[in-house]
Parts: structure tokens; C-alpha cells; sequence
């Protein structure tokens, strides 16, 4: 693949992930074994509040190939076929659910050194839908535009539009979503060479009911094993996560949700255990 200006979907998502991803709220344990023929057998248990699920999900790569299939405790069976140069600086990603027939997906992923195209289809019966989604621009500024439409009523169904400036310390995104009805602002800055250390800000409004948030945050790394992320948001609502390197690859997370205005609450409190080879 070129080093071009990424998908769309990239946009915004440095600061996403720093502030949502791995703040779990419950309670979860995978285990995930790899077999000599290459095969990555990863199964999971999740409880949250007083239900329990779990899944066995399996890996295969093969040359330009992927395989991924996943069977869960309540019978679903779903299916990702991932290749990369089917055709050449393109990815191809097929998926279905079973026992849901319209849940499959085709999507191709096309990248050029100034641009990136997506399309992606529905493969529904009752209401087949495409999404399309372009970037152009460098690996250090980029803007794209994405839309949905859906072919038996003929009507869009979303459409975005972004724009993303990335240095080697610091990242900013602007979206326009949800139609032009809400916009969000993001600025990620890392505080070392190694980006163990970054600060965050983000601030969304919604113009149809007035409404804005806005989110500070951080990510710290205490040692080599261990780091620390918080967040709060002008809402109250406070969050902090532990994230520990109990064995190599394998992560202890503890996370934690306080709302600073009512503190007689229960705080939610999460935990997941990842053991990986």
C-alpha cells in the first residue's frame, strides 16, 4: 500500500481512540492462542451487569489473505474475508452474519499516494445501501468527504466531511457530521519522541439542540509496563484507566467512571485481562 493521506474513517481518530478506547465498563477475559500453522485461536468472556457472553473467534493469514471467523453464545456466526492487492493498492473485505442473510458487506479500499477511495455495499435485500468515501491531500494533511445512499428510497443517508493536519508531535481534525448538524474539533499533542505521553482536547456541538461538549484528557506512561489515561468533560464526568503489562503482550486493564456532580453515585468500574503469545 502508498503512503497516501489514509482513509476517512482516520480522520479524527487518534483523538478517539485515546479518549474512548480501552475504558471498559465491565468485565472481561480473553485468552488467545497461536498454533504452528498459523492459525490465532482467541476466546473471550464478557459479563456485564448480570449477563454473560462469550466467543471463539479464530485467525488465519495466508500470503495477502486474512480469514477471521467468530462463533458466539448466542449462536451467531460471523465471518471477515480480508485481501490486500487483489487488485493492485487496493483491499478487499468481504463479511457476513449468520443466521442474518442481510448482513453481508462488500467493501474495496483503493489507495494512491494523494488519495484514498472506499466503497462499501450492503449486501441487503429489502434495502441495499452504499457507502462512499474519498480523501485527498499528504500523509500530513488530508480532507475527505463521505456519504451514504440508499438505493430503494434514493435518499442520502449521511454525508461527512473532514479535514486532518498531522505532524510527528501533534495531530488536529475538523468534522462536519450527522448531516451539518454537528461539528467536532480535535487536537492530540504527544509529549515524547516515544508518543507514550500525549494530551487531548476535543469539543463537539450539535446546532439542532444547541448542545456542547467539551473533553480534556491525557495518557501518561509511568514505566515501560505501565500507563495511566484520564478524562473529563464539562458534563462532570470523569474517567481514569490503569493499563498494565502483567506478562509481555498481555494487558491488565482497570478503569473507572466518577460524575464529579453527583458524587453519591455509584462510580462504574471496569476490567479486562488480555493473555496473548
Amino acid at each position: 500500500m502508498s503512503k497516501g493521506p489514509g482513509l476517512f474513517l482516520d480522520i479524527g481518530k487518534k483523538a478517539t481512540d485515546l479518549l474512548t478506547r480501552d475504558y471498559v465498563s465491565d468485565q472481561k477475559f480473553s485468552v488467545s492462542t497461536a498454533s504452528d500453522t498459523g492459525v490465532v485461536l482467541t476466546s473471550t468472556a464478557v459479563k456485564k451487569g448480570g449477563l454473560s457472553t462469550g466467543d471463539v473467534a479464530a485467525l488465519y493469514k495466508y500470503k495477502n489473505s486474512l480469514i477471521n471467523i467468530k462463533f458466539d453464545t448466542e449462536s451467531n456466526i460471523a465471518t471477515t474475508f480480508t485481501f490486500t492487492d487483489l487488485v493492485p493498492s487496493t483491499k478487499t473485505i468481504a463479511s457476513f452474519k449468520l443466521p442474518d442473510y442481510n448482513s453481508g458487506k462488500l467493501e474495496v479500499q483503493y489507495f494512491h499516494h494523494h488519495a484514498t477511495f472506499t466503497t462499501a455495499v450492503a449486501l441487503n435485500q429489502k434495502t441495499p445501501a452504499v457507502d462512499l468515501s474519498a480523501t485527498v491531500g499528504t500523509p500530513t494533511f488530508a480532507v475527505g468527504v463521505e456519504a451514504g445512499y440508499e438505493t430503494s428510497s434514493g435518499k442520502l443517508t449521511k454525508y461527512t466531511a473532514g479535514i486532518s493536519i498531522t505532524k510527528p508531535d501533534a495531530c488536529a481534525s475538523i468534522i462536519l457530521g450527522d448531516k451539518g448538524d454537528s461539528i467536532k474539533a480535535s487536537y492530540v499533542h504527544h509529549l515524547d519522541s516515544s508518543k507514550k505521553s500525549a494530551a487531548v482536547g476535543e469539543i463537539s456541538r450539535r446546532f439542532s439542540t444547541n448542545e456542547n461538549t467539551f473533553t480534556v484528557g491525557g495518557l501518561y506512561a509511568v514505566d515501560n509496563l505501565t500507563t495511566v489515561k484520564a478524562k473529563l468533560n464539562n458534563h462532570g464526568k470523569l474517567g481514569v484507566l490503569l493499563q498494565h503489562e502483567v506478562i509481555p503482550k498481555s494487558l491488565l486493564s482497570l478503569a473507572s467512571e466518577f460524575d464529579t456532580k453527583a458524587l453519591d453515585k455509584t462510580p462504574r468500574f471496569g476490567l479486562a485481562l488480555a493473555l496473548k503469545p
